[in-house]
C-alpha cells in the first residue's frame, strides 16, 4: 500500500537506513507485505550509542521547564496527525482504528503528563544536626537509557519509557517494534519535529538478541526499560545485573478477575468482556482467568457469552468492527495449542475456539469452561481472545486461585461489600487492582507488576523515580 510509510533508522537527528537487509512488514489482515522497515547493524548500534552520549551531555542542561515545553509541543504533534497515525497502525497492527485513534490520543495525555512531572522532580533539605551543616538531596538524570518496547501497543508502550526518560533530562536509544515499526516511528518523529536536539532520542529497529545484547552491555547505557515476556525479561534482567545497569521491567500476566455472589453482575460482564477483547485480548493487563462465585456463576456465563458473541472480528479499518485479527501468525498457533490442550484434558468451549476465514490471522473470541488446572491455557499467559471462567465456592478458595501463578500484574474484582474489598487489597498478590471498574494504565496511575510479572512504575509520579540517581550534598557553611 502506498499510503503504509517505509520506516528508517533515527540516529543523530536524521533518518537513516540500516546496514542489514531491509524487513518486511505485514498486514494481519490480509496477509500482504505492507512495506519494509531498516534493519540496524552492530555500526548503527554504535553510531546510536555515541549520539546518546553526546545527546545526554546537551539534554541533561536544560532546565525542567524547557524539557516540558518540547514535550508538551510532541504531544500536540501527535493529536495534530492522530488520523494519519491511527491508520498506520491498524495496517501493520490490526486493532480497529477507534482503538488505534484512542492509543495515540493516550500517548499525547502520557507525553503531557510526563512535562509537568518534569517541573516537580523535587529534592528536599534534610535538617541537620549541626548549625554550620546543610544537607541536600538532589535529583539527577541516570544517563543514556536503553529502552525496548512490543507490537502490542507500538506508541503506548514506547510513550512511558520515552517520556518518563525525557522528562527526567536523560537520553533515550529506543528499540521498536520490527512487526509494527511504523506507528512507533511516528512518535519519534513528534518529538523531533517538536525541537529535541540531535541525540537525545535515537530510533532502531532489528533482531532484538543482538540489540539488546550490545545495547545492555555497553558502559553508555545506565538505565534499561523492557516490557515483553517473562522468559525474555528475566533474561536481560540478569544481563543488566552482570553490569549494575538500573532495569524497569514490565512483564507478562494472567490477570484474575474475581466475581462475588454480591456483585452487579450485568456491570462485571459489560466491563470485563470489553477489557478481555481489547486488542485482541493481546493485553499484559487483560482479564484471563475468570472466577466466579457459584451463585452468580451461570447468569454471568450467560451474559459474558453473549457479549463474546456479539464481538465484530474484522479488519480493523472497516467500519463497524469491534475485534481485528491477532498480530502475527505465531499468536494464531499459539490460541489453536492452547485451546486444543485444554479441550484435550476436558475443558469445554462456550463459544468460539476456532480461526476465522483463510486469510489473515482471525481467531473467534473464545470461552472456555471445566478447564482444569494442569491446562497449558491456565498456567501460560494466553495473550489473546481467550477467557477461561471457573466457578469457586468460597472467598479464601478465590484468593487461592488468585495468588496460585507466579505472575503478579493486574487483578479486577467485583464486590458491592466493603468488607471483602478491603480484604481483597491486603490479599490478592498483584501490582494493581481494579474492583468495581477498570482503572488502570492512566498516565498518573502507577504502572507495574509484582514476582514473576516484573518490578518498578511505568506510570505514576514512580515512574520518574527510576529515572534519577539520588545524590546528599552535604557542607559545611
Amino acid at each position: 500500500m502506498s499510503d503504509y510509510p517505509q520506516t528508517q533508522l533515527y540516529i543523530n537527528g536524521g533518518w537513516r537506513e540500516g546496514s542489514k537487509e531491509r524487513l518486511s512488514i505485514i498486514n494481519p489482515a490480509s496477509d500482504e507485505i505492507i512495506g519494509t522497515v531498516a534493519n540496524a547493524g552492530r555500526d548503527n548500534l554504535d553510531e546510536s550509542l555515541a549520539a546518546a552520549a553526546t545527546g545526554f551531555n546537551l539534554w541533561r542542561q536544560i532546565s525542567a521547564f524547557e524539557r516540558a515545553k518540547l514535550l508538551h509541543n510532541a504531544a500536540q504533534l501527535l493529536r495534530d496527525r492522530v488520523e494519519k497515525i491511527a491508520t498506520i497502525m491498524t495496517l501493520e497492527q490490526g486493532k480497529p482504528i477507534a482503538e488505534s485513534t484512542t492509543e495515540t490520543l493516550g500517548a499525547a495525555d502520557t507525553i503531557d503528563w510526563f512535562a509537568e512531572e518534569a517541573r516537580r522532580a523535587y529534592g528536599r533539605v534534610i535538617p541537620s544536626r549541626s548549625l554550620n551543616v546543610r544537607q541536600v538531596v538532589v535529583k539527577e538524570p541516570v544517563g543514556p537509557v536503553a529502552a525496548f518496547s512490543p507490537w502490542n501497543f507500538p506508541l503506548n508502550q514506547a510513550v512511558r519509557k520515552v517520556a518518563a526518560g525525557l522528562a527526567a533530562g536523560c537520553s533515550v536509544i529506543l528499540k521498536g517494534p520490527e512487526e509494527t515499526p511504523a506507528s512507533c516511528a511516528e512518535l519519534v518523529r513528534a518529538f523531533a519535529d517538536a525541537g529535541l536536539p540531535a541525540g537525545v532520542l535515537n530510533l532502531v529497529f532489528g533482531v532484538p538478541a543482538d540489540i539488546s545484547d550490545h545495547l545492555i552491555s555497553h558502559p553508555i547505557i545506565r538505565k534499561i526499560s523492557f516490557t515483553g515476556s517473562t522468559p525474555v525479561g528475566k533474561q536481560l534482567a540478569a544481563l543488566a545485573g552482570a553490569h549494575m545497569k538500573r532495569v524497569t521491567m514490565e512483564l507478562g500476566g494472567h490477570a484474575p478477575a474475581i466475581v462475588f455472589d454480591d456483585a452487579d453482575v450485568d456491570l462485571a460482564v459489560r466491563i470485563l468482556a470489553g477489557a478481555k477483547f481489547r486488542n485482541a485480548g493481546q493485553v499484559c493487563v487483560a482479564p484471563t482467568r475468570f472466577l466466579i462465585q457459584e451463585k452468580v456463576y451461570a447468569s454471568f456465563l450467560d451474559g459474558f457469552v453473549k457479549a463474546a458473541e456479539a464481538i465484530t472480528v474484522g479488519n480493523g479499518l472497516d467500519a463497524g468492527v469491534t475485534m481485528g485479527p491477532l498480530a502475527n501468525g505465531r499468536r494464531l498457533d499459539a490460541m489453536e495449542a492452547l485451546t486444543s490442550n485444554a479441550v484435550s484434558l476436558g475443558g469445554t468451549i462456550a463459544t468460539g475456539g476456532d480461526k476465522i476465514g483463510n486469510r489473515g490471522n482471525f481467531y473467534k473470541p473464545t470461552v472456555l469452561t471445566n478447564v482444569p488446572l494442569e491446562a497449558r491455557v491456565l498456567n501460560e499467559e494466553p495473550f489473546g481472545p481467550i477467557a477461561i471462567v471457573s466457578p469457586f465456592s468460597t472467598y479464601d478458595a478465590a484468593i487461592e486461585e488468585a495468588n496460585r501463578l507466579p505472575y503478579g500484574l493486574a487483578a479486577y474484582a467485583y464486590t458491592t461489600s466493603a468488607k471483602t474489598s478491603a480484604a481483597l487489597g491486603r490479599d490478592v498478590q498483584c501490582g494493581m487492582l481494579s474492583i468495581n471498574h477498570h482503572g488502570l494504565a492512566l498516565p498518573e496511575l502507577p504502572f507495574g507488576g509484582t514476582k514473576d510479572s516484573g518490578y518498578g512504575s511505568e506510570g505514576g509520579t514512580e515512574a520518574m523515580d527510576n529515572f534519577f540517581n539520588i545524590k546528599l550534598v552535604t557542607e559545611s557553611v
